[in-house]
């Protein structure tokens, strides 16, 4: 059911918001630049790789030896807007229909993290990634890796469509009360370590 429930919604998500999904693809053509969608490896169903689809948000801007800037300085004013209001991760309904993710989940992470879970930790890749879980209306970046996979982990043992329908209007309210966006210090997150490794120190990236 949760399957069907996500190709329905998406396709109709799709087809409602394809105007405001040209709309901002033109906007990120002429602001930042050619491609307009970024795309990265991420790691899915039992860590299974797929490639996420995100609107662009950050330049290619480069130092004088050709190497990228730091994300903090590559990052324009319209790239926060589009991660604040998350208008950057609609093209992932194209993920959600193809299977490669769901509406609701654990957020999918760096495939490099993936020898850095403990056992329990590895839980959360035991159902496809979300565009959005339970972690994201609890906090979202402004909370700890610890609390992050609590809530992944915890959502893999009581997930029933009743609940992503929960997550999915809270997430409507967190959209509009955008908090937690960025760690601090930090564009978006800290680099995760490992848990035995974490420090303030040792996430610094």
């Amino acid at each position: 059911m949760k399957r069907a429930f996500d190709i329905l919604v998406g396709v109709v998500f799709l087809a409602l918001l394809s105007p405001v999904l040209i709309a901002i693809a033109l906007v990120v053509r002429l602001r930042l630049g050619s491609p307009v969608l970024f795309r990265q490896t991420r790691p899915g169903l039992k860590g299974a790789p797929f490639e996420i689809l995100k609107f662009r948000t950050m330049t290619d801007d480069r130092d004088g030896d050709g190497n990228l800037l730091p994300d903090a300085e590559r990052l324009t004013r319209f790239g926060r807007f589009l991660r604040a209001s998350s208008l950057d991760e609609l093209p992932e309904l194209w993920n959600v229909v193809r299977g490669d993710m769901s509406l609701v989940g654990p957020r999918p992470l760096l495939m490099e993290y993936l020898p850095l879970y403990d056992e329990e930790q590895a839980r959360r890749h035991d159902v496809r990634p979300g565009i959005t879980g339970l972690a994201q209306i609890n906090g979202r970046n402004a909370i700890t890796w610890e609390e992050k996979f609590a809530h992944d982990v915890w959502y893999v043992d009581h997930q029933s469509l009743w609940l992503d329908l929960k997550i999915l209007v809270l997430t409507v309210g967190a959209v509009l009360r955008p908090r937690g966006i960025s760690a601090d210090n930090y564009t978006t997150m800290t680099y995760f370590e490992g848990s035995k490794n974490v420090s303030a120190q040792s996430r610094k990236h």
